[in-house]
This record gives structure tokens, sequence and C-alpha cells, in this order.
């Protein structure tokens, strides 16, 4: 199915049934600009793993729903963390460090892989649990009544996590439930007919989170943090290099990286991912060969393609101001 009918499908979704609960955005951010969706609930009951649409955004075993910052800068600057529907505090955790996992601190994350977090109750067996929050951000304590909407917290990294996210999970009588498609969990794909938003996201296959120009290949770490990126770059600099960062890839999907500027095409770089990947990134660029880059404005194209269809796009542009005149020093 295409990502366009898909949205659609979900778009015109039923609303919860009677009795079940009805869940609001849980996040301050955009969908597709200032966060995105990087997991949904497992549905294969196997060792496998897919998400409600028979994609690939879901890993084995995952319970919850992953909705993701594009940067580390993003989560360091606050973005509060709401609850989803109305309900009563049953507990919370609020001490846990922000930090990757990795296999220095697993024994201290072992037992509390959530993190941070808030246990909402809802009465009629409906729990939400929101992991992976900042530490010291909780705002609520347990006994306490919230209404839905009400900031909880902020998003973090504390616990088991390589990216700052909430993690959503939803249960009825304690067992987990997907939101997106609540009838059963034991299969995927087809029309929904049902969900628990009340107004359901949009569901995106994968996407391009952001993308920068920067005069070196940057590392990993650098754009995942979101320090990667440079406002602007001087006319002599060594190479203007045009990376892309992107989530849910899969084996086959190509990755197009362009750059243009004023005296034409610097970049054309076309690439077919080998395999598939929660997050990623590549970079291609051309190092300067003597002279100046003219100044004015440089622009970055990025393009995930899935079969013939694009599926993500990411434009950014930077400006190389004028030099400045020697004779005038």
């Amino acid at each position: 199915m295409r990502a366009t009918a898909l949205i659609t499908a979900i778009s015109l979704a039923a609303p919860a049934a009677a009795g079940d609960i009805v869940l609001q955005f849980p996040l301050d951010c955009t969908l597709g600009k200032s966060c995105h969706i990087q997991q949904f609930v497992d549905r294969d009951p196997g060792k496998g793993a897919t998400d409600f649409t028979c994609g690939t955004l879901s890993y084995d075993g995952h319970k919850g729903t992953d909705f993701a910052l594009p940067y580390l800068s993003d989560m360091q600057a606050g973005v509060a963390v709401r609850a989803a529907a109305d309900g009563v505090v049953r507990g919370t955790r609020n001490s846990m460090p922000d930090q990757y996992a990795d296999g220095q601190n697993e024994a201290a994350i072992k037992g509390k892989e959530c993190g941070n977090g808030v246990v909402l109750s809802h009465g009629s067996g409906w729990e939400t649990q929101y992991c992976h929050m900042k530490r010291g951000s909780i705002l609520v304590q347990s006994g306490q009544k919230v209404r839905a909407g009400d900031v909880l917290g902020e998003v973090g990294l504390s616990g088991k996590t390589q990216f700052p996210h909430l993690h959503l999970s939803v249960r009825k009588d304690g067992a987990v439930v997907d939101p997106f498609a609540p009838d059963s969990l034991d299969s995927c794909g087809g029309a929904v007919a049902q969900t628990l938003w009340s107004d359901p996201p949009p569901y995106q296959p994968g996407g391009l989170i952001g993308a920068g120009i920067s005069t070196a290949i940057p590392g990993f770490d650098e754009v995942k943090a979101g320090t990667a990126r440079q406002a602007s770059l001087a006319a002599d600099a060594a190479a203007l290099v045009f990376w892309a960062y992107a989530y849910g890839s899969q084996a086959g999907d190509s990755l197009e990286l362009n750059l243009t500027g004023p005296g034409g095409t610097l970049v054309s770089h076309s690439e077919t991912l080998e395999r598939t990947q929660a997050q990623l990134f590549r970079a291609a660029g051309r190092r300067l060969r003597g002279g100046q880059w003219p100044a004015g404005r440089y622009t970055g194209t990025a393009r995930l393609i899935r079969g013939s269809t694009e599926i993500s796009r990411f434009t950014h542009n930077m400006e190389i101001p004028p030099s400045a005149d020697p004779a005038s020093q």
C-alpha cells in the first residue's frame, strides 16, 4: 500500500468503541517537522517484528509507540510530555540520568529500562505509561488526578534508549494494546477499522529527520546531537559537504543527495541502501580546488525513495557571504 493511501485509511478509521480509552497526541511537537514516530508496537507474535501496516518500523517485542525528537539539542531545549487521557497517577520515577544506553551502564539500567516516567490509570483496566523522560522534569506525583493535555514532564534520554524520545505504552487489564489498530496484536495490514486516537497521527513509513552542510563529513554523534549543521561557511572553506539523517530505511531504498550553488551543481550522489536500519546518515561533498566558493545561496536536497515512490524529502539552505575586499582593509 502506498504511503498516501495508508494515511487516508488511518484518518478514516472509526474512533474507539464505547468504553475504550480515547487518546490525544502526547507531545508538544509537530509530527513530521519537530518529531516523528520512530517505532510502533510489534505485531509479529514470533521472533520477527512488524508494525501494524506490516512495515518495518518496530523491533521484536516492542510494546509501545516511540515519538522521537530529531536531535539531542531538541531534548535539551525542552519538549513537554502531556497526558494522553484523563487519569490518576499510579507511579513515577524521576532520578535516572539522561544518557545513551551502552555496555557500561547496562547493570544500572537493568529492571528500569523505561527510565524516568509516569504511569497513569484511566479506569476500566486502562493504563498508559510514559518512558525515557528527562531527569528532574516530572511534575506529577502518585495519587494526583490529571486531565488530558496536562504536562507530565519532558522528553529525555533515560533508561534503555539510543535516541531522545517518548515511549508511550497502552495497556488494558495488563495486556499491551496498539492504539493504531487495537483489535489484535497477532496480525497486520489491511484497512484500519478502529483506532484509539481522537485524531489519528498519520503513518510515515520512514523518512528524513534532517540535513545540513558542513566543511567535512561529520561524526554520527555530532549529527545526533544536532551540532553538525553549520549556519554559514567561509568562501575559502576547504570543502562543502551535504549530509542527511534518516530513519526507518529499508534494504533497497535509494537515498539521493544533491547540492547546488550559484555556480550550478556541486554534488549529485545516489546510493542504494543495503540493509534495513532504524537510523542512519550519509554524506557527499566536493573539495575546493583553488580560488573561492561563489558567494550566495547553496541548497542541499535529500530524497528517500522506495521503489518508484519518493517517501520523504528534506531541503536545507545555507549562505556563503561575499569575501572581504582586501583593498578596503
